[in-house]
């Protein structure tokens, strides 16, 4: 791996992926969406050396010229708030469709090798873990989407022989994440205030730390055994997100209460009560398995949102 495209490289997971890529000496192209302000997101704060590329995945020109000369590309720009996605599924479509298959074709232009990036949503739950050949059921908009997106990835591994893999990752959390995920929106509460507001607290999940799933990117990215394949990332351990709130709020200190918003609960058959995956696979292609613990990485997550609380809106649900 010499030169790599990451699209979505300003985001949360895209951000600690550049900083992985950069610190192994590859040469990294972070596609990062135009604005006018010029802002690359997270990467605004990063050190290391990279070349930026503002487009759009939606805009398929774009996409090729990014993708010239990169062996390597890394897809993980998408949309990815279930709650947004009742309020604006034809973005979701535009971008989590479109920009996959203009992302495929840039790939099969150049040849590169593609790792894609699903989600656990896309299962709808299961009562036991889940397996990679576990049947899709798509709960959301956004779980449909990125159905769509995976299914893209695989007629093209079959038509066109492409050598992609798909990692679908499970709850990730850490440093830089938007309070529209529950950890962060959790903390921040607390960090401001006494009462948290929250939505359902029953459902189980499985939460990764952002290091560990950046480095299955990179580990997926070498391995020819995973190519073809849908690979799990998780730790295969469940949690119920009351149980994280406790943990999180326990380490936060204070007496912090929890109050349900109904704003914040999902329409109840749109729900996933449990997203627990199986993730031998990994350990068995490319050697990978989570090494940071739930507590740590908590704790990595807390000194981050403490220290950039005023870049959080903690009066507002973030949708």
């Amino acid at each position: 791996m010499k030169r790599a495209l990451v699209t979505g490289a300003g985001g949360f997971i895209g951000s600690h992926l550049v900083e992985a890529l950069v610190a192994e000496g590859v040469e990294v192209r972070a596609f990062v969406r135009y604005n006018s302000r010029g802002a690359r997101g997270h990467l605004d704060a990063l050190d290391g050396p990279f070349d930026s590329f503002a487009g759009d995945v939606r805009d398929a020109d774009q996409v090729k010229d990014a993708a010239r000369d990169c062996d390597v590309a890394f897809h993980l720009a998408a949309l990815i708030g279930v709650p947004y996605s009742y309020h604006a599924p034809r973005s979701y479509v535009d971008v989590n469709v479109r920009g996959t298959l203009n992302v495929l074709e840039a790939v099969r232009e150049t040849g590169a090798v593609l790792v894609h990036v699903s989600t656990s949503e896309t299962y709808g739950g299961a009562d036991g873990v889940l397996r990679e050949d576990s049947l899709p059921l798509a709960r959301s908009p956004y779980a449909a989407s990125k159905i769509a997106a995976d299914k893209l990835v695989e007629s093209y591994v079959h038509s066109f022989d492409m050598p992609a893999v798909t990692l679908r990752l499970f709850n990730t959390y850490g440093p830089r994440q938007s309070a529209r995920a529950f950890l962060p929106s959790v903390i921040t509460q607390a960090l401001a205030r006494d009462v948290v507001r929250v939505g359902s607290l029953e459902p189980v999940r499985d939460y990764v730390y952002v290091r560990d799933a950046a480095s299955a990117l990179l580990a997926a990215a070498r391995c020819e055994g995973a190519r073809g394949r849908v690979v799990h990332v998780g730790t295969g351990i469940g949690h119920t997100m009351g149980e994280l709130a406790e943990r999180a709020l326990a380490r936060v200190g204070g007496d912090k209460r929890l109050e349900i918003d109904a704003d914040r609960v999902r329409p109840i058959s749109s729900e996933v009560m449990r997203l627990v995956c199986d993730a031998s696979e990994a350990r068995a292609l490319f050697g990978w398995q989570p090494r940071v613990d739930l507590d740590e990485g908590l704790d990595e997550t807390i000194a981050y949102l403490r220290a950039h609380l005023d870049d959080y809106r903690t009066g507002e649900y973030a949708v």
